[in-house]
């Protein structure tokens, strides 16, 4: 099989967030480090690019981004209690975006089937014209869009980060053209994601929310994707299928109170890898959160493995009820999630 590619960049070092602050250096370099020490588990490494103007504006208007530009100019500051720049800050999301489009491209060409994009700051809070949660620039909303508009597919972004992808729910939310699906913790930051919250306008049904308690381990977050996300893709029928992986649901995570294991990670992993397979739509993994290093670097490599095609030895999982209720919840929009008789 044709090597997975992995897209990384030295500009995601240099994003300083200053001392004690969760979102650090040490994440990317402790992925860099492990999957170096591994070959990087087979994958071909690109250097990413700075993503377009034209491409990034399709999400984020040019004045927010001016706006970022001269922060980092001026030495950078906070914006929020959160979210905070340094000098090199925005070329680091610049980069990340890129990586995130330039990975939509590599897999779109047909070389191969899935791949990643491996970058800090990460995105899934950053709406269209305010930075938040640790999050500059929205990589994966700009290379959802960029799927649509440049290649004319229609993307899935399904988003397992244990905190709600705000920001790629509003700025997809009236959008047709690409199906988002979140499993989050609730209530936990930054305070959205209900279940009621399904898109609006044309995008109505195409936002899919599924908010799990605290607690919530591999039996939930595994039959929400199994029972009611790869039901929802084989309806969708995307041609381009994009995880917003943040590994911050690990049991051993210090910003969140779920429970999810490796061999969970893996499980979605191989769950959305056979559907992408059975769709003919690769599957590329973009960064989000995950702040205990170790727990980070394993649910990394797992998912990234699974990808590649390794086993996971697991047995059927039964549905859990909260994918039950959910397939219920969204019948009016997806009749395909109806049980069968």
């Amino acid at each position: 099989m044709t090597p997975g590619v992995l897209f990384r960049h030295p500009s995601s070092l240099r994003h300083d967030t200053g001392t004690g602050h969760p979102e650090r250096a040490a994440r990317l370099q402790a992925i860099d480090e492990t999957l170096a020490a591994r070959d990087w588990l087979g994958y071909e490494v690109r250097e990413s690019p700075v993503v377009a103007a034209a491409t990034l504006e399709a999400v984020h208007p040019a004045a927010y981004v001016d706006a970022l530009r001269t922060l980092c100019a001026d030495g950078g500051g906070w914006i929020d209690g959160d979210t905070v720049t340094s000098a090199d800050s925005l070329s680091a999301a610049e980069h990340a975006a890129g990586g995130a489009c330039a990975l939509v491209d590599a897999l779109l060409a047909g070389g191969t089937p899935f791949g990643a994009s491996l970058h800090r700051p990460p995105g899934h809070h950053a709406e269209a014209a305010q930075a938040m949660g640790f999050c500059l620039l929205n990589a994966v909303a700009v290379a959802a869009r960029h799927g649509v508009d440049a290649h004319g597919v229609r993307v899935a972004v399904i988003d397992w980060d244990v905190h709600h992808g705000n920001g790629t729910n509003d700025i997809l939310h009236a959008d047709p053209g690409v199906l988002f699906c979140s499993i989050h913790e609730s209530p936990l930051y930054p305070g959205t994601g209900p279940a009621e919250d399904v898109g609006s306008g044309e995008g109505a049904g195409f936002t899919v929310n599924l908010p799990v308690p605290g607690g919530s381990g591999d039996e939930t977050f595994c039959s929400l994707v199994e029972h009611v996300i790869v039901p929802l893709l084989r309806s969708f029928d995307p041609g381009l299928i994009l995880i917003s992986a943040g590994f911050d649901a690990h049991a051993d995570d210090p910003l969140a109170d779920c429970a999810v294991t490796d061999a969970g990670y893996a499980r979605m992993a191989a769950a959305l890898r056979d559907a992408g397979a059975e769709l003919d739509a690769p599957v590329g993994v973009v960064l989000e959160g995950g702040y205990d290093l170790q727990a980070l670097t394993r649910g990394l490599v797992a998912t990234l493995e699974a990808l590649a095609g390794g086993s996971v030895d697991a047995p059927p999982l039964e549905e859990h009820a909260l994918a039950a209720e959910a397939r219920v919840r969204l019948l009016p929009w997806w009749p395909a999630l109806a049980p069968a008789s």
